[in-house]
C-alpha cells in the first residue's frame, strides 16, 4: 500500500506521519513529579539523539485495572498539575487519556494530544468530546475490532472539524491472557489516518498476574522492529527507572536505562521500512 497522505499536528511543532517518526513515552501513570522529570529529561535527550520527535506521555488515571484494589493515580487534580509542570520545565507536548466525557475539557486545558483507551475506542459520546475539543486525537485500537473497522471511530472525530486524529496499534485479544499484533492491521488502518506502534501493551499479559497485568518485556524488541520495518509513523513506549517497582504495567515496560539502545535499534529499522513505503503492491 502507499503512503497517506494524512498528518496529525501536535501543538506547534510536531506532525506525525511525516519523514521523521514521534514517540510517544514515559510512565504508565503520574507516580510523582521526580519520576516523571526524570524519565522525560533522559527520554527527551534519547530521542534527540536518535531523530524522534518527542511527546511526553503519562496517565491522570489508570481506570481499567484488572483488580479494583489497584493503583490509579495520586489523584485528577495534583496529576494535571504535574503534567503541566513537566510540560513546561521539558519545553514538551503531552499525552495522556480521558475516560469520561467530562474529563476532556479540563484535559485539554493542559495537553496537547488526547488519547483514547483501546476498550473506549466506539465509545461515541466521548470521541466527539474529544474531536470538539480541537487537540490532537490519538485512538487506540480496541483489542476485539478489525483494523478496517477503525475508519468509523477516525471518522467520528473528523465530523466535528478535527482533522487532528491517529490510530494506535495494540494487539488483538484470544483470552488466555495474551495479545498477538496483526502486522497486517498496520498499512489497513495507514489508509485511514497516521499509525503509531504500542511497543508496551503489544506484549502486555492482561489480567495474568491474578488481579494484574503481566508482561513479555522480552519480546518487545521483535514486535517493535516489525512494526518499524512495516511502516508506522511513531511509536508508543513507556519506560520506568525501576519496572519492578512501577505502580503500574511494569512487566512490559522499557527499563529507562534501555531506552538509549532501544531507540537506536528501533530507527534503524524504521530508517530501512520508510524507504519501502511505497513499494510496488504485488
Amino acid at each position: 500500500m502507499s503512503s497517506p497522505t494524512h498528518t496529525m499536528r501536535i501543538g506547534a511543532s510536531v506532525t506525525l506521519g511525516t519523514d521523521r517518526p514521534v514517540l510517544f513515552s514515559g510512565p504508565c501513570a503520574v507516580e510523582s513529579k521526580e519520576i516523571c522529570l526524570e524519565i522525560g529529561s533522559k527520554v527527551k535527550s534519547y530521542a534527540q539523539k536518535h531523530g524522534f520527535d518527542y511527546v511526553f506521555k503519562a496517565s491522570f488515571d489508570k481506570a481499567n485495572r484488572t483488580s479494583g484494589s489497584s493503583f490509579r493515580g495520586i489523584g485528577f487534580d495534583q496529576s494535571i498539575k504535574v503534567l503541566q509542570e513537566v510540560g513546561e520545565a521539558l519545553h514538551l507536548p503531552l499525552v495522556t487519556d480521558v475516560h469520561e466525557s467530562y474529563q476532556v475539557e479540563a484535559v485539554a486545558a493542559v495537553v496537547d494530544v488526547i488519547q483514547i483507551p483501546a476498550f473506549l475506542c466506539r465509545q461515541t459520546d466521548l470521541l466527539l468530546a474529544a474531536g470538539k475539543s480541537g487537540k490532537a486525537i490519538k485512538i487506540k485500537r480496541g483489542q476485539f475490532m478489525a483494523p478496517e473497522d477503525m475508519q468509523f471511530a477516525v471518522d467520528k472525530i473528523r465530523s466535528t472539524g478535527n482533522l487532528n486524529v491517529c490510530l494506535t496499534e495494540r494487539g488483538f485479544s484470544l483470552g488466555y491472557h495474551n495479545l498477538v499484533v496483526d502486522m497486517r492491521a498496520l498499512p489497513i488502518m495507514r489508509q485511514f489516518a497516521p499509525v503509531v506502534f504500542d511497543v508496551t501493551h503489544s506484549v502486555q499479559q492482561p489480567g495474568a498476574n491474578q488481579g494484574s497485568s503481566g508482561g513479555q518485556r522480552q519480546m518487545a524488541p521483535y514486535l517493535a522492529r516489525a512494526a518499524a520495518a512495516a511502516g508506522v509513523d511513531g511509536f508508543f513506549i513507556e519506560t520506568h527507572p525501576e519496572p519492578a517497582k512501577a505502580l503500574s504495567d511494569g512487566p512490559n515496560m522499557i527499563p529507562l536505562a534501555k531506552m538509549d539502545a532501544f531507540l537506536g535499534m528501533i530507527k534503524d529499522a524504521w530508517d530501512t521500512g520508510n524507504r519501502y513505503r511505497n513499494f510496488p503492491a504485488v
